[in-house]
């Protein structure tokens, strides 16, 4: 008998130590998440008061989104190694891989965004352009805040919506991809300010993107199926035409 209870106590301790670990790299996911929020913030924060101390604040942040996914794929190789998943415990583990790489991906938009707040320093900035910029940002923290609230409540529902939403983003980008073009070729003094916008402007695209890909792992991590339809795609700043003058 008292054999018996030792079976079950090492059972139910390994359970607990496993359902432990899955907890752990959930909770990381949601640290990760909220350091990769907190930069996208910022660095748009900086770029708008041309604050060179706070973008400086965000390419150092970067460090620590690294790091997340690192110790996140660390643990998950771990698990898979030592507890062979299977079913939705398998796809707990893939999704966070998913995740954290594109949470790491989102920081590198943020630190890039602050890269180019130093290289902008003392450039006339067309303030038009800058508020484009910052709705275009707004939209995108959205569907980032957002789709961190579906990975942490497992709401499929939550994530397909920020997933169908991600068209609107690529429009404003488009149009905000016209302005600037334009603005270049009205007046050649513009051009340099004006490149290193397109680039941000491109980057919060990007962090648009990486949050419809994070709401495709949390779909696939709650239903076990992929989403149905193809992603809705906006971007159309490759047909782009500018006239100047009428010409």
């Amino acid at each position: 008998m008292p054999e018996q209870t030792n079976v079950s106590s090492k059972a139910a301790h390994t359970v607990s130590a496993y359902d432990e670990e899955l907890q752990f790299l959930m909770r990381r996911i949601a640290e990760m998440g909220g350091v990769a929020e907190r930069m996208v913030e910022e660095s748009i924060t900086a770029l708008m008061n041309s604050d060179v101390g706070l973008s400086q604040k965000v390419i150092s942040d970067d460090l620590l989104v690294d790091e997340a996914e690192r110790q996140i794929g660390e643990k998950a190789v771990s698990i898979i190694a030592r507890r062979q998943p299977m079913a939705s415990d398998l796809r707990d583990i893939i999704a966070s891989i998913r995740i954290a790489a594109d949470l790491e991906r989102i920081g590198d938009m943020a630190k890039n965004i602050a890269k180019r707040v130093i290289a902008v320093e003392g450039l006339a900035q067309p303030k038009k352009l800058l508020r484009g910029l910052e709705h275009l940002s707004e939209l995108a923290l959205t569907q980032l805040k957002e789709v961190l609230d579906a990975c942490a409540t497992r709401s499929a529902e939550l994530a397909k919506a920020v997933r169908e939403r991600d068209e609107e983003i690529d429009a404003i980008y488009t149009s905000l991809f016209r302005e600037l073009l334009t603005y270049m070729m009205e007046d050649p003094r513009n051009i340099t300010a004006c490149t290193h916008l397109l680039f941000c402007a491109k980057n919060i695209e990007r962090i648009g993107d990486h949050a419809t890909n994070i709401a495709e792992s949390v779909y696939y991590m709650t239903t076990g199926i992929q989403p149905e339809n193809e992603r809705p795609q906006g971007d159309e700043t490759s047909s782009v035409a500018v006239t100047v003058d009428g010409k």
